[in-house]
């Protein structure tokens, strides 16, 4: 195979692909790109982790036809650093890669075309549109709850659900948080038990923020497939059962504490200061009486001191504690009222060892953080 392509088209082929080539794998055809001729004036750039899969054409000029594979880090590190408008990229025998461009020359040990493995076609998805810019804020209100702990695999992603009243709901949760969105989809199709892994929504979120117009998403056997602008992303399902959220959000509060969601928010920032780990928490007393008061904040470390802040609330009780002190995880806060995007939120609470429920005025979007002892 030979091809003449632009510098910049390259580079930018080979920098969509760094975040899903493995760095380390015993399986080194996995840290190599694929490209295939496609007729006479474009490539097909692929690459997978055996998790995710990422396809995209770009214009080229097909010398000869054919198909490489190729160390996709040395290839992206060499082509940034290439003076020249064009490159060149020829293999030859024993699958070795000559790069030129202009006075440079490189040769790169490749892999042989047909050892990469086979990434799912697209023949049959059964695609549905959806908006850029809701999906985009969609998953920015429900990543931050997804469980990085991959000995609780069924939680290391967004469980998508369609709910027998036609909305779509994407929900995430780490043991100890959750978070909760709604929103109508029209035309979407969602299986029974689709589970979006985390590194497929990074993903995700890097296509959408890269620009283009119309967005697409399909669901088939195991995987789902997203594609944009031509470009198309593969993603093995998470395999697994997500929990029933509805049994871990309270259905009623016996106490709603109303605030300015940026004071509150940046007061949690400064009294998180003295918090020893990001595994510590916050205490926040609430007013002994009904109506417009101050909340107080409070962060204690051992060994430097402690943080005393009072914010204005607006408090409604319904059969709640007066002056109610509840722990609660200060990252866990910040997380949840980074992702309302109201200025006004409510803290739905029933005692202190209940969760917290975090909500704006719309009850499209609810965060949940699981309470927790504060010395």
């Amino acid at each position: 195979m030979e091809f003449q392509i632009r510098t910049p088209e390259l580079g930018k082929a080979l920098a969509r692909v760094q975040g899903i080539v493995e760095k380390k794998t015993t399986m080194p055809i996995l840290a190599n790109v694929l490209i295939k001729s496609k007729g006479k004036d474009a490539i097909t750039v692929s690459a997978t982790d055996l998790e995710i899969g990422h396809t995209a054409d770009y214009e080229a000029k097909v010398i000869k036809a054919g198909a490489l594979t190729v160390d996709a880090r040395a290839l992206h590190s060499i082509v940034k650093a290439l003076p020249e408008a064009t490159v060149t990229i020829k293999q030859e025998a024993n699958a070795w890669i000559v790069v030129a461009s202009g006075k440079s020359r490189y040769r790169i040990v490749g892999m042989a075309a047909e050892s990469f493995p086979t990434l799912p076609k697209l023949d049959d998805v059964p695609f549905f549109a959806v908006d850029p810019v809701m999906l985009r804020s969609a998953l920015d209100r429900v990543l931050h709850a997804v469980s990085t702990d991959e000995t609780r695999y069924n939680l290391t992603g967004v469980a998508v659900t369609h709910l027998p009243g036609g909305n779509i709901r994407l929900c995430a949760t780490d043991g100890h948080r959750l978070a909760l969105y709604e929103r109508d989809i029209p035309g979407a199709v969602i299986p029974d038990g689709v589970i979006i892994p985390r590194k497929a929504i990074i993903e995700i979120k890097r296509m959408l923020d890269a620009g283009g117009d119309e967005a697409r998403l399909g669901f088939v056997s195991t995987s789902i497939v997203f594609e944009r602008g031509g470009v198309v992303l593969t993603a093995r399902r998470v395999d697994g059962k997500f929990p029933d959220v509805e049994q871990v959000i309270p259905t009623s509060a016996k106490l709603t504490a109303t605030f300015d969601r940026a004071a509150l928010l940046a007061a949690i920032k400064r009294v998180a200061l003295l918090v020893p780990d990001k595994g510590q928490g916050i205490s926040v007393t609430l007013p002994t009486s009904e109506g417009e008061g101050e909340a107080t904040l409070r962060s204690n470390n051992p060994d430097v001191g402690e943080a005393i802040e009072e914010v204005a609330v607006t408090l409604g009780m319904n059969g709640g504690k007066p002056g109610l002190v509840i722990g609660l995880n200060a990252a866990y806060l910040i997380d949840a009222l980074g992702s309302l995007p109201e200025e006004k939120v409510s803290i739905d609470l029933i005692d202190e060892l209940s969760p917290a429920v975090l909500r704006g005025a719309t009850p499209d979007q609810k965060a949940v953080v699981m309470p927790m002892r504060v010395v």
